[in-house]
């Protein structure tokens, strides 16, 4: 299933991510660091979203209470849950 997701508090506009058998799939940013998002990107392809989630949760950006990281995990946590 296709989910897009409004990140708030951190340079990237939008995150799009599919979840397939519980699998992430095509993880994107749009705006944000470039190079480090599609690291990030790279990195989760077909982890489990749970698994995701608990290792990405709370990840700081500088002086900021969250980051590109933890607003995925956002989504994702919200979208685990919409799929519940």
């Amino acid at each position: 299933m296709h989910h897009e997701y409004v990140p708030r508090g951190v340079c990237s506009r939008k995150i799009k991510f599919d979840i397939e058998d519980g699998k992430l799939k095509n993880v994107a940013f749009e705006g944000g660091c470039n190079g480090n998002l599609k690291g990030i990107g790279a990195l989760v392809e077909g982890m489990d979203a749970n698994e995701c989630i608990s290792r990405i949760s709370g990840i700081r950006c500088g002086m900021k209470n969250t980051s590109c990281p933890d607003q995925l995990a956002r989504a994702l946590r919200a979208a685990v849950s919409e799929q519940a």
